[in-house]
């Protein structure tokens, strides 16, 4: 039997596309709105069994103000944050909030699934890996906070980079060969590598995903076309006469 859920995030693209995804998994997805201001009101209304809540800074004050609320007014909606990669303070935050689970923004669908029924059962739901990261980010912190854009950008080459920056603009295969000058056959390949690199099914869960990490503006200055050099100076003068050219 399908479960009664919601799904809020931020980006309204990753929203429909993951709703999209759990409907066709026979789960009743009731709405999948933004969380601006409404949208735990929404969500106390309806009274989900289970509310995916996405994130993009969950280490932020405040990120889990939702969840806080949404546990206050309706217990029995289990909250699952769905983000980043987060660091330990973000998992402790989420679950100090009163959420059963933490999952990736870039999990497979069927990790989501798997959250969603350990949630509604009432058990924790998070990865091993996360938890295993958690605590390895605590007993030998990183030098510089993750940064999840930064380490999807470094797995694409510079020709997959514009891709992606193409895919995200709307551009369908035909359109990305022309303004590449490659055969569609290549850009078709190359869209291939961004969606294997990234993880994800579609270009819309690539578009999202890099929109979400904001790999999208860290790919913005990797594309601008290099500063025109100066010219080089004057010869200088000679003082003799000039070389026999012969």
């Amino acid at each position: 039997m399908g479960v009664r859920l919601m799904v809020v995030d931020d980006h309204r693209l990753l929203a429909e596309a993951l709703a999209s995804a759990l409907k066709l998994r026979g789960h009743r997805v009731l709405a999948a709105a933004a969380p601006a201001a409404g949208a735990a009101e929404l969500v106390i209304a309806r009274a989900p069994e289970v509310c995916l809540l996405g994130t993009a800074a969950p280490a932020e004050p405040g990120a889990f103000e939702p969840v806080v609320r949404i546990k206050r007014e309706r217990p029995q909606v289990a909250m699952l944050v769905l983000g980043p990669v987060p660091s330990p303070r973000g998992i402790a935050a989420a679950f100090a909030a009163g959420a059963s689970g933490y999952v990736r923004h870039d999990e497979r669908i069927e990790g989501v699934e798997r959250a969603i029924m350990k949630a509604r059962a009432g058990e924790a739901a998070v990865a091993p890996q996360l938890l295993q990261g958690a605590f390895g980010e605590l007993l030998n912190p990183a030098a510089q906070p993750d940064d999840e854009g930064q380490r999807l950008l470094q797995m694409l080459t510079p020709r997959e980079v514009e891709v992606l920056v193409r895919v995200a603009d709307g551009e369908d295969t035909r359109l990305i060969a022309a303004g590449m000058g490659i055969a569609p056959s290549t850009a078709r390949t190359h869209v291939q590598r961004v969606l294997m690199k990234l993880g994800v099914g579609s270009r819309l869960e690539a578009a999202a995903l890099a929109a979400r990490t904001g790999l999208l503006d860290r790919a913005a200055p990797a594309l601008q076309p290099p500063s025109p050099s100066l010219p080089p100076p004057p010869p200088r003068q000679r003082n003799g006469p000039p070389e026999d050219a012969g």
